[in-house]
């Protein structure tokens, strides 16, 4: 597993803190997922670090390592038909919310990756840009978020073989974007998106 830089464990000592990330905002189809994750103070993991920056197996092997030593954590999503009415970046932030709302035990402040974000409930929080390589708490929801991700739209390519989302998980790869040029969109597109359009700058088909 590759070496990381040391991650902080929590912004300040004492406080019961969640890392909250997402995972799928740039994609053409499928849900977006968020994690939020609340680690044990003496909390340590070797290749722990932001889950782009990681392979599908160190992903999958540190996911294991999250569920079973983090305080507790939980895993949810917005639909397609949900970003195409918010947007996705408040539908991501509403993931986060939900994710939230799911842990067992309440976090006394949270830690978000990125720099937008919406109030939840009376708990103060924190915007972190690139927290997820910053720390542990943000990387652990980053991984868990876009393993979990992974998995749902493997299964949706059980569903819609035609493109490839075994391989891209919706990203708008070549062979993904001449799918729907060829075939139409699903369900599970998000037709608020620009789905024929070409994104410069960025190589989607080398992404896990």
């Amino acid at each position: 597993m590759k070496q990381s830089n040391p991650l902080l464990n929590c912004l300040e000592e004492g406080r019961l803190e969640a890392g909250c990330d997402e995972a799928g905002r740039g994609c053409l189809a499928g849900s977006v997922f968020a994690a939020a994750v609340i680690l044990p103070d003496n909390f340590q993991c070797e290749g722990l670090n932001d889950s782009k920056q990681l392979s599908e197996k160190e992903r999958s092997q540190l996911k294991l390592i999250i569920e079973e030593k983090a305080l507790c954590y939980a895993v949810a999503s917005c639909s397609p038909e949900e970003i195409d009415e918010i947007n996705i970046l408040w539908a991501s932030v509403k993931a986060m919310h939900r994710a939230l709302s799911r842990l067992p035990i309440s976090p006394e402040h949270i830690l978000v990756d990125g720099n937008r974000f919406r109030p939840f409930r009376n708990i103060s929080h924190t915007c972190v840009v690139k927290g997820d390589t910053k720390y542990q708490s943000i990387a652990a929801a980053s991984i868990l978020a876009k393993t979990y991700r992974d998995e749902y739209m493997r299964q949706l390519h059980e569903i819609y073989p035609a493109y490839n989302w075994d391989h891209n998980k919706g990203y708008p790869t070549k062979v993904h974007r001449q799918a729907i040029s060829h075939f139409g969109i699903t369900p599970y597109h998000r037709k608020s998106f620009h789905l024929t359009e070409q994104q410069l700058g960025i190589d989607w088909d080398r992404i896990d």
